[in-house]
């Protein structure tokens, strides 16, 4: 059925596993220098959350979010699709979550980053990098 599909489809196809090897690609080289880059107390309840967008002029600030918005809706298209191709595919979903704005998002973020292997692979390259590692509120506080 897929190989039917691909036959029918081969520029359709090309161009997704283009795309597949491109995402692995950026992801292999983006996601450590976010993971670093991040602040320490960023999954704490009580630090500051005034993010640079909010203390932008509203015209900004909302075209900051559309468009942070559509990359997230972008990331997670991509990765539905690459969950049938070859590439990152859990990886890209997951990045494309995260960067949509949606109820219960911090609860999710918490409960991906509580995970034993993501969390020590996290603090990993955290550390490969010189920063320290993440810290974790408990886990009836959120």
């Amino acid at each position: 059925m897929i190989l039917e599909w691909v036959k029918d489809h081969q520029t359709l196809a090309g161009w997704l596993v283009a795309l597949s090897v491109l995402m692995l690609l950026a992801s292999a080289v983006v996601m450590p220098i976010l993971v670093s880059r991040m602040r320490a107390d960023y999954f704490m309840p009580d630090r500051d959350r005034a993010e640079s967008l909010a203390i932008q002029h509203p015209v900004i600030r909302w075209s900051g979010l559309i468009l942070k918005n559509l990359l997230g809706a972008v990331l997670l298209l991509a990765g539905l699709v690459m969950l049938l191709t070859p590439g990152q595919g859990l990886l890209t979903v997951f990045m494309g979550l995260l960067l949509l704005n949606f109820p219960g998002k911090r609860k999710l973020e918490l409960k991906l980053i509580r995970q034993p292997g993501v969390f020590r692979a996290i603090n990993w390259i955290r550390a490969r990098a010189g920063r320290e590692p993440l810290q974790l509120p408990e886990a009836d506080s959120y």
